[in-house]
């Protein structure tokens, strides 16, 4: 089976379960829910029905993927996939107030159109509900005892997340940031969740199966280690992308990163090492000839490089990862050209 043949028999479910999951909002909040619609993509800004843009669901994936991989039945993992989808929509709701960003997926974010107050208690309401809905492994019989498990693993992940994006904020006001914290912050705000994903469907597939605890424990560390490296590759790659991709693919003009001054890990790098970097990036205004200039002064001062040689080392320790959990070929295999499309590689 390819990548989408898995994945084709997911969406579905995993659409089902975070709209079964969204009847808990109370009946007396109409607006509340159709709000969690529009930001999910299930409604127009009028509320009206609608199938509008769902992001790419890579987390529930990683989990469904996983629990496979690790012998198990992907449908006792639903519950936690829609959780994790959940939670990761909470968190772009308070990232786009946080970072002023009033479009998202090609639509107005939900505070540009209701406002900053309504926005966050909106996102509040999807935490509470990805926890809501991780309760729901009960259902599928998956044992109390693992169930409480997932709920810890999520927990430390919601945390994780917290902290990256305290760190991201706080960069925010500085002039420069070592890559060291760089590194420590996309740990957190990024690999933390995907980590979590990997190891959650680990833990459901042996915690309903009848496999002992030493090949339990080798399977969730090495599915929580290749879903860490994932997170961090895919975060490097974007980086890259967001200074020298193609705009017709990133859906950003090229060089925006630079625009924005963003804090990025080539351009941290890149400001570790070129004084005339620095005073680039100390101008009020970038024109379009400064932009060119930093992006050369990148290349020149081996940023480029390094991050894309970084990307590549934990895309190679993620596969080596998956390879020490001993997965089942087909859902491995998907695995793999699933890392292989995150990271814009081609082997």
């Amino acid at each position: 089976m390819t990548l989408d043949s898995f994945l084709a028999r997911y969406w579905p479910a995993i659409e089902s379960e975070m709209r079964a999951c969204l009847q808990s909002t109370p009946a007396d909040a109409p607006e509340l829910k159709r709000m969690l619609h529009y930001h999910l993509g299930w409604a127009d800004r009028n509320l009206a029905p609608v199938q509008g843009p769902t992001g790419k669901r890579i987390r529930p994936a990683l989990c469904l993927l996983s629990c496979e991989a690790c012998g198990g039945s992907w449908p006792e993992s639903i519950p936690a996939a829609a959780a994790l989808e959940l939670l990761h929509n909470f968190s772009l709701i308070h990232d786009d107030i946080q970072d002023q960003d009033e479009m998202r997926r090609g639509r107005p974010t939900l505070w540009a159109l209701w406002g900053t107050a309504q926005a966050i208690n909106a996102g509040d309401a999807l935490f509470a509900l990805s926890q809501l809905a991780l309760l729901r492994l009960a259902d599928k019989g998956i044992p109390p005892a693992c169930t409480l498990q997932a709920i810890g693993l999520f927990n430390q992940a919601c945390l994780a997340i917290t902290n990256g994006q305290y760190s991201d904020i706080s960069f925010e006001g500085r002039p420069t940031v070592p890559v060291g914290e760089y590194l420590a912050m996309i740990e957190g705000k990024t690999a933390a969740l995907v980590a979590a994903a990997c190891e959650m469907g680990a833990l459901v597939a042996h915690g309903a199966g009848p496999e002992g605890t030493a090949r339990s424990g080798i399977c969730r560390k090495e599915m929580r280690s290749f879903g860490r490296h994932l997170g961090l590759s895919f975060q490097m790659q974007d980086d890259v992308l967001g200074i020298w991709g193609d705009p017709k693919t990133t859906g950003k003009p090229a060089g925006a990163d630079i625009t924005r001054r963003k804090k990025s890990l080539p351009i941290l790098h890149g400001l570790e090492r070129s004084a005339e970097l620095r005073s680039l990036f100390a101008q009020e205004n970038l024109a379009e000839s400064d932009v060119q200039r930093a992006k050369h002064l990148l290349v020149e001062s081996g940023s480029r490089v390094f991050a894309e040689e970084l990307a590549r080392e934990h895309h190679e320790r993620a596969l080596a990862a998956l390879d020490r959990a001993r997965p089942l070929a087909q859902p491995a295999a998907a695995l793999r050209e699933l890392v292989n499309r995150l990271v814009g590689r081609d082997r």
